[in-house]
């Protein structure tokens, strides 16, 4: 991102080589993406949402905020939050695994789930983690030159993930595996913020590794503040909109994906364990009962699909 900003001019790589190095992979998933939505009912909304993401990643990684990235620190903060936070969130409410889960047939819809509920998956999707690796991320970007021994497209894939990852274990309306309440979830994102904003004061602090300009720390700082800030109210406006109370009495079941044995919270077994083989999943108008996945894979969500 900034090589020239963290005195790393010698490593500097040309944008256009960076948009070229995940041009490829990226214009794959979005081919995957539409493919799948056209080939089952699924909500415009979502479509919507995941190529708003990808167009996000596109503004941020060409011209001219990749050229102004790598020798302004304002260019790089504005890269950051579009390619950390924005896209990310775009993409997770796109509900790239659900539409998986209805596109694949039964036997590889299974094999997905049981790897949702593998132990590395576990440890990555508790909201802590995903708020340790997401935030640390950023300060050791912004604070300390580890950013100068990394390679840029490297960096650009970790702040990424991290930010995808930290978007879907708090708002994101794929399934999860033993998602916490939303409470728990709501005190992860209010702590995010926070650390956003100590992460500003200690740029504003002139705290970065190297120092920068006057002018271009004030302009860094405000959009790495209020950036962050906008970033956090469309995380909770995401958490709230996938969220559902859960009906005790609900029975009604929709499948993901045919074939699936789940959970109906609030339903006694056997009554509440349901298994459906062989058959397209049943659509209905109206939103999808929570259910989970199993014993461990959390579906809150799920707003019409």
């Amino acid at each position: 991102m900034a090589a020239a900003t963290h005195g790393q001019g010698d490593r500097a790589v040309p944008h256009h080589h960076l948009s070229e190095s995940w041009a490829a992979p990226a214009l794959v998933v979005l081919i995957t993406y539409a493919v799948l939505a056209t080939r089952t009912a699924w909500s415009r909304w979502r479509t919507a949402s995941f190529a708003g993401g990808g167009v996000l990643l596109t503004v941020a990684l060409t011209d001219p905020v990749a050229s102004l990235a790598t020798t302004d620190l304002r260019g790089q903060t504005l890269q950051h939050l579009l390619i950390g936070m924005l896209a990310p969130l775009a993409l997770v409410m796109g509900a790239p695994v659900t539409l998986l889960l209805r596109s694949l047939p039964v036997a590889y819809a299974r094999r997905v789930t049981w790897a949702l509920r593998g132990t590395a998956v576990h440890l990555l999707a508790n909201p802590w983690t995903a708020l340790a690796l997401s935030a640390g991320g950023t300060a050791a970007l912004y604070c300390t030159p580890l950013y100068g021994f990394v390679p840029v497209p490297l960096a650009h894939a970790y702040v990424l993930l991290t930010g995808y990852l930290f978007a879907w274990v708090v708002a994101g309306p794929d399934p999860a595996p033993r998602r916490p309440p939303v409470p728990v979830r709501v005190a992860v994102l209010a702590v995010a913020v926070a650390a956003h904003a100590g992460l500003s004061q200690l740029m504003y602090a002139a705290r970065t590794d190297p120092p920068v300009p006057a002018g271009q720390l004030r302009g860094a700082v405000e959009i790495m503040c209020y950036g962050g800030d906008v970033c956090g109210l469309l995380l909770a406006l995401a958490l709230a909109v996938t969220w559902r109370r859960r009906d005790p009495e609900a029975a009604d079941v929709e499948l993901l994906a045919p074939g699936l044995t789940v959970r109906v919270p609030g339903v006694p077994e056997p009554a509440g364990r349901v298994a459906v083989l062989d058959r397209e999943p049943p659509r209905t108008s109206g939103p999808l009962t929570p259910f989970e996945y199993g014993d461990e894979l959390d579906h809150p969500d799920p707003a019409d699909l």
